[in-house]
């Protein structure tokens, strides 16, 4: 890609486009590791997984479970379950670990709000999760594009319960809580995704501390509101750090933890630094508990939408694991 040249609006980078001028620079992988015995995803269900497709490209709608490439679509599509992804599918950071495209976005669609509702509540949906693009290009960060959404499903579907996974809002924060605060979804929800050490490679243009405060502010503003934070481990950190990061959340006041294996998109993604050990995975799951959480789940295909209903009802995260798989991979 010729780094000099303009990017047109609604113009989508993807791959080594994408990463070209990120600051810790990736080396292609040659191949990608095959994956253990204990990562596997499910495919179930390939009508009711068509006919939500279907239904989303009526309304115009996209998921983050198909423009990330989530392991567990097959899964949650199955189960009629999807977590929207609203103001586009192009975002303004270049995050080396995701599938999502970078790039000029398109205008906001006024009626997304409205088209969201509509499919929520055809799908019959007792929660649903809403989460976007990154919109640096937006003065409040698309705060309260995420608003009018709240508000179109609780008027036609008031007895839905909301999460919202929001991006960092940095440079617009105390506006973008401000907005938020007024119109609060149930859960609140931002990902931190890796330990401070990684940011500079894994998350250009965000900052932990700044992702740590945000968490920390909205709880402040609405401390009637559930938050909740995700990561992902496999990038290259280190079990101490996960355990500090764990630290980190609890003084920040944050009531739900996920955290899921990171598994590279393509060859030009972040390379997997590692599997990480069902045994090292149940060693975050006891460390969060003893820090209280109000639930923290910690398994090797959990993402921040995972089963995100059961988790705010205080289900244990669920175990699709052998216990012999588990003495195998410590």
């Amino acid at each position: 890609m010729d780094l000099k040249r303009s990017i047109t609006t609604g113009e989508k980078l993807r791959g080594a486009d994408k990463l070209a001028r990120i600051p810790v620079k990736i080396i292609t992988t040659e191949q990608i590791p095959q994956k253990p015995e204990w990562i596997r995803a499910k495919i179930s269900h390939p009508e009711e997984i068509q006919r939500i497709k279907d239904l989303l490209r009526q309304q115009k709608l996209h998921t983050v479970c198909e423009e990330a490439a989530c392991p567990n679509l097959p899964q949650c599509f199955g189960g009629g379950t999807a977590t929207f992804m609203i103001m586009g599918d192009i975002c303004t950071r270049r995050c080396p670990f995701c599938d999502v495209a970078h790039g000029r976005p398109n205008t906001l669609d006024p009626d997304e709000p409205k088209h969201l509702a509509e499919t929520v509540k055809n799908l019959n949906l007792k929660y649903v999760v809403i989460t976007s693009v990154d919109r640096d290009d937006l003065k409040d960060g698309g705060a309260q594009h995420f608003v009018d959404c709240i508000q179109e499903i609780r008027q036609s579907s008031p007895d839905t319960l909301i999460e919202i996974l929001v991006p960092d809002f940095r440079g617009r924060l105390d506006l973008a809580l401000e907005i938020l605060s007024e119109t609060p979804p149930d859960v609140f929800n931002h990902n931190i995704e890796t330990v401070p050490r990684l940011y500079r490679a894994m998350r250009p243009g965000s900052d932990y501390q700044h992702s740590l405060e945000l968490l920390k502010k909205f709880k402040h503003l609405r401390p009637d509101i559930a938050t909740k934070c995700g990561l992902m481990v496999g990038l290259g950190e280190v079990e101490a750090e996960v355990i500090v990061l764990l630290n980190d959340l609890s003084d920040h006041l944050v009531d739900y933890v996920t955290i899921g294996q990171y598994l590279q998109p393509s060859k030009s993604h972040a390379p997997i630094h590692r599997f990480v050990s069902l045994k090292e995975f149940e060693h975050y799951q006891t460390h969060g508990q003893l820090l209280g959480f109000k639930n923290i789940w910690s398994a090797p295909m959990v993402r921040s939408s995972y089963f995100a209903d059961r988790q705010y009802k205080g289900e244990p995260v669920p175990q699709p694991f052998k216990r012999e798989n588990i003495l195998k991979s410590g």
